[in-house]
């Protein structure tokens, strides 16, 4: 069962609140502000440590010597971190690798901190979420 609150805003602010909900495509505030306090929480679940969720996701080229056996050699580091992985060839030289994490959030940062600065990593991301445990 929900349950209501009410709160204050000044006027720009909640301009620019609605100008943020049509842009996004919410159906109204309460689905803005649901959403922008969960992603508040996840947040500070990944300052505390708590046991985290996300995607790690990598483009980079597969011409770039011994790189491959770099990103499979930190991946087996962090077994225990790794989900699923997945590796997509987008054309001749540039290969997609997306690595699905769980674990402790200082230990998926790491992982992926280690991934996106291999060189030869044209572009590297850490999509943070949460298990949901403490989410409703």
């Amino acid at each position: 069962m929900a349950e209501r609150f009410s709160t204050s805003l000044e006027p720009e602010l909640l301009k620019q609140f609605d100008r943020f909900i049509d842009k996004n495509g919410y159906e109204n505030r309460s689905e803005a502000v649901r959403d922008l306090i969960r992603r508040a929480l996840i947040a500070e679940e990944w300052e505390a440590g708590a046991e985290v969720v996300g995607v790690v996701t990598l483009v980079f080229d597969h011409h770039q010597r011994q790189l491959q056996d770099q990103v499979t050699e930190a991946q087996h580091e962090f077994h225990h971190e790794v989900v699923s992985t997945t590796h997509v060839h987008l054309d001749h030289h540039n290969c997609l690798e997306v690595v699905i994490v769980r674990g402790k959030a200082g230990r998926v940062r790491e992982m992926a901190q280690r991934l996106i600065a291999l060189r030869g990593v044209k572009d590297g991301h850490l999509t943070t979420t949460s298990t949901g445990r403490n989410l409703a």
